[in-house]
């Protein structure tokens, strides 16, 4: 039995919270299956306030009523002072409807690993923001990973790292070993993929009311994703020329220190023109896509950095940040720009949003670079990390 951590998922965690579920569906009913594997089960803390979707609900799941913090603290402690977890899915599993066996495997995808001694661990390495962006964690999280991540790194049996830039730090970092190590990319569901039935672009356009010609922003609304560079980029563009876009539409969840973002759309004289949408659904998302003039992505830092490839899988013309792995994703179809230079950012989304053969090249080149990045590819090299893991003896 392999157990993976699906609560990111089920507590709704943006990107993380994409990542497990995406993950377990392809492990756990891939093309062709008729029902779910026996072989995955999904775990998860903090039952109580968990909102599981239909996929994970369908999987035989394993909970604890920990709340996020004694989870954390728990996990803290037990890795601190070597303290065995083993017990924890027997004591998660007491409700469920028949016995389970002991996991042979956990897999944890949220930057969280609880302290097992005969279980084999594979733990995913999403990013070392807190590392290198201390500032934009808050003080309880950077603690908390300050002293967990070592240990993390150090007791998992094997690391699955979601790009070559996150492997890199790493090694920098924390001097992991390159063999305990392996990249693998997360993918595209293939809902991402350009709209072009005119009724039904209409009605997410009148929907959201959107605007004619309108700029996209896709992520978690924190310091980090460097919106307020975007905003500046945008005003610049509107002294410029005020028919090169009429608004800014932001879709994302509030992240932490999200008053700033916030903050400096009012100081910059943008309201009215810049607009969060904090719940979309993933459909009116497609089409927002395939409505947008451009989507811009000015983040300082990304492990992997899903936004932009969804964006090219729809067609839509991307202008994204230089930094950290987003060169790895986004590859040659798209505009590739210093996150915090304002003056370039203006002149790339001037060049953009001026010039149709631009427009058109970026349109084609996107969706077949998205099409290198599918969760089917993902869960099978996770797979693989699996049983060659599962090979070794304990």
């Amino acid at each position: 039995m392999i157990v993976i951590d699906v609560s990111p998922a089920v507590h709704h965690k943006a990107g993380l919270g994409r990542y497990a579920e995406e993950l377990i569906a392809a492990l756990a009913l891939p093309p062709g299956a008729k029902r779910p594997s026996d072989e995955y089960v999904a775990f998860y803390h903090d039952a109580r306030n968990a909102a599981p979707g239909k996929l994970i609900q369908s999987l035989t799941c394993i909970a604890t009523s920990q709340g996020p913090y004694a989870w954390r603290l728990r996990a803290l402690l037990a890795q601190l002072f070597n303290l065995s977890q083993d017990n924890l899915f027997a004591r998660a599993a007491a409700n469920t409807r028949a016995p389970l066996p002991a996991p042979a495997l956990f897999h944890a995808t949220e930057h969280l690993l609880p302290r097992f001694k005969r279980i084999k661990t594979v733990f995913t390495l999403h990013d070392l923001i807190f590392k290198f962006f201390p500032q934009h964690h808050l003080p309880r999280n950077r603690i908390f990973l300050t002293l967990a991540m070592p240990l993390f790194l150090k007791r998992a049996g094997a690391i699955i790292c979601v790009s070559e830039h996150t492997k890199r730090d790493a090694i920098k970092v924390y001097g992991v070993p390159e063999e305990k190590m392996r990249v693998i990319y997360e993918g595209i569901h293939p809902r991402f993929r350009r709209v072009t039935d005119a009724k039904a672009l209409q009605a997410v356009k009148d929907r959201y009311r959107l605007a004619d010609r309108f700029i996209l922003a896709v992520g978690t609304i924190e310091p980090r994703k460097n919106l307020v560079t975007l905003f500046e980029a945008f005003k610049a563009l509107r002294e410029q020329d005020d028919g090169l876009a009429q608004e800014v539409i932001v879709v994302g969840k509030q992240g932490w220190l999200h008053e700033s973002t916030y903050r400096a759309v009012h100081e910059l004289g943008l309201t009215g023109r810049v607009r969060f949408f904090t719940t979309v659904e993933d459909d009116d998302l497609v089409a927002i896509y395939s409505l947008a003039h451009a989507m811009a992505f000015p983040s300082v830092y990304e492990g992997f950095g899903l936004p932009p490839l969804e964006a090219m899988a729809c067609g839509a013309p991307v202008v994204s940040s230089n930094a950290a792995s987003l060169p790895e994703v986004c590859g040659d179809a798209a505009l590739l720009i210093p996150p915090l230079d304002v003056a370039e950012w203006v002149r790339a989304l001037q060049r953009v949003l001026t010039d149709d053969a631009l427009r058109r090249d970026l349109g084609a080149r996107g969706p077949k670079q998205a099409a290198k990045f599918t969760w089917l590819a993902t869960a099978q090299a996770t797979q693989a990390v699996y049983q060659s893991l599962l090979r070794q003896p304990t």
